[in-house]
């Protein structure tokens, strides 16, 4: 039993762990589990094992536990070892017992080591973009899955499905998730989001809808010694003929606190919120091909007009539908995320954290791929990459080191193609 598991291990390494090999090294994948202090029995799916079929499982088309288990099968069949069950009660179990905060720091792990490989000159204006976005992911109905995460309260009882609110920061230049936060579907979207104001470095620009665009989340963000690019509240009046000038369309006024605290931000924090604020609002003509030119109101906390002009922050709330709206529609549809059929509530969270790691290994191939090919990463297609990467696992996995690398130098290629 330990030799196949050590067995199937490597090969996961040398297959789907190829683009993670920089990013999220074997090493660092077993040191997560010593320190959680996860072991497992003898088995044929270890800890590492399992969760390298995990992901594998979340990535393919199929994601039924068969087809999973069955990839081990080929595998050990291939090299003439002795198979497994087909019965999936042994994986399954082996999946249940994996802690979901093992899976939560790998997550982590690979958004913080992709957003270091990029160089200071593929920066919006020298500074780190995160796009903020919220959605909604469906789970089976089950008494376990409607007591935590309960259906829309518009759905009589039985008609609807239990349902999870998520929202999710990308990064603008490589379009992994950097950073996620899931909740029932009641919770504001709002709520969620100021809690990953927290997690914000000093230079980071968050970029958002309108949504966010009021006096509290700037001054949050600004808090957190970062910036903000929002697209102005619609309760939120403008008079370009008030504050200080820069151009036609563009200046810069002062934000008073509201007098009267807002439900969704808690007493302890409105009074921590400055008195006054220094907003810069612009007026931006936003064009996207294949769409009517659209007029558009950005508040921001980028004063320096030289720095950020009217142009570069056009050009920046432009990316943001690319950035947010088209990435949460590839993790939903592409990586069909929109419908986990999990059981219980943990699972569900296992399988959702799952997700957004595979999202961002694909990621982490295109960033690969575009680079080596010097083309824009955002360019490339997910669904594209995650069928060359799909196909070209088996054959990868199953070849000599000499073909190993060879199969994978071709995949980077046509990826970029």
């Amino acid at each position: 039993m330990p030799n196949r598991a050590e067995i199937l291990k490597q090969k996961f390494v040398d297959s789907v762990g190829l683009p993670f090999s920089d990013v999220l090294p074997a090493t660092e994948i077993e040191s997560i589990l010593a320190t959680e202090q996860v072991t497992y029995r003898h088995h044929v799916f270890s800890p590492v094992v399992t969760l390298w079929v995990f992901l594998s499982q979340v990535i393919a088309p199929d994601k039924s536990l068969r087809n999973a288990v069955s990839r081990v099968i080929a595998w050990l069949s291939a090299l003439g070892e002795a198979v497994p069950s087909s019965d999936t009660g042994a994986y399954s179990k082996a999946r249940s017992r994996l802690p979901e905060r093992v899976i939560r720091q790998l997550f982590d792990k690979t958004a913080q080591s992709i957003e270091a490989t990029v160089p200071e000159g593929m920066l919006w204006c020298g500074r780190r973009v995160l796009v903020c976005d919220g959605s909604s992911v469906l789970m089976s109905d089950t008494d376990a899955n409607q007591q935590v995460y309960p259906q829309h309260s518009n759905q009589a009882d039985g008609c609807g499905f239990p349902i999870a609110k998520l929202v999710v920061m990308f990064s603008l230049t490589t379009g992994a998730v950097l950073r996620a936060l899931v909740d029932p579907f009641h919770t504001s979207e709002l709520v969620m989001a100021r809690q990953l104001y927290q997690l914000l470095t000093p230079d980071d620009v968050m970029l958002a809808d309108s949504a966010f665009g009021t006096y509290g989340d700037l001054a949050m963000v600004q808090a957190a010694g970062a910036d903000a690019v929002f697209r102005k509240h619609h309760a939120r009046k403008t008079d370009f003929r008030r504050g200080k000038k820069l151009g036609i369309g563009d200046h810069i006024v002062t934000w008073t606190r509201p007098k009267r605290r807002p439900q969704a931000i808690p007493p302890e924090v409105f009074e921590t919120l400055p008195a006054q604020l220094l907003v810069r609002e612009v007026h931006l003509l936003v064009t996207q091909p294949g769409f009517r030119p659209q007029e558009i109101i950005v508040v921001t906390t980028l004063l320096d007009v030289k720095r950020y002009p009217k142009a570069r922050l056009a050009e920046l709330y432009r990316l943001r539908w690319s950035a947010a709206e088209v990435n949460l529609r590839h993790l939903k549809t592409t990586l069909k995320m929109d419908m986990l059929l999990t059981k219980t509530p943990v699972m569900f969270r296992k399988e959702l954290w799952m997700h957004l790691m595979a999202y961002n290994l694909l990621r982490t191939l295109m960033w690969k791929a575009a680079r080596q090919a010097k083309v824009a990463p955002l360019r490339l297609s997910l669904q594209g990459a995650r069928q060359l990467f799909n196909q070209f696992i088996p054959q990868i996995a199953m070849g000599y080191r000499t073909l190993r690398k060879r199969l994978y130098a071709q995949l980077l290629i046509v990826v970029a193609k």
